[in-house]
């Protein structure tokens, strides 16, 4: 049961990762669907983070970069969403949320609302400069800063909330 799941002792040898990241994989999959059934869903709702956000915080960087990778990728051979042309950008960003996600879940004893702020500001800070680098475009490169605020105020709070309510009040 993914609750009682210590992130520390994931390892790529255990089959308990594979499981996790096929889970949240799945809401990864799931999720931005739903969300493209609305104009402009994907870049206000942010929708192929959010998983990865709740993978990477339960079961640590393992299973969040697992999420991170393939997501994406999955979501785009399957459905064209996102474009093959923001892929690049959009695994930087997913990679840098996996990451900054699952250390917190290793190093820290409890996450609280504020950590989750800062993983969110993290990787989009960071992963804004590198979509720059990437496409050369600042104007591009903000665009979730932009039109993506509901989606971070989503993966913050409903981040929280979702980890808060699996892990029965032990954050």
């Amino acid at each position: 049961m993914l609750t009682t799941i210590n992130p520390k002792q994931l390892t790529f040898a255990d089959a308990r990762t594979y499981l996790g990241a096929l889970l949240f994989i799945a809401g990864n999959i799931a999720l931005p669907q739903l969300c493209h059934l609305f104009a402009l869903g994907g870049p206000t709702w942010l929708p192929i983070y959010f998983f990865t956000l709740i993978g990477s915080l339960l079961c640590g960087w393992r299973v969040g970069l697992l999420t991170a990778l393939a997501s994406p990728l999955i979501n785009c051979a399957a459905f064209g969403m996102p474009a093959a042309a923001l892929l690049p950008a959009i695994v930087l960003k997913s990679v840098l949320l996996a990451s900054a996600a699952g250390f917190a879940a290793t190093r820290l004893d409890k996450i609280n609302l504020l950590t989750i702020v800062a993983i969110v500001a993290f990787y989009q800070l960071f992963g804004s400069l590198g979509e720059w680098a990437i496409c050369g475009d600042l104007h591009t490169a903000l665009l979730d800063l932009r039109i993506g605020l509901p989606g971070m105020l989503v993966q913050i709070l409903g981040g929280y909330i979702t980890v808060k309510l699996i892990n029965n009040h032990k954050i």
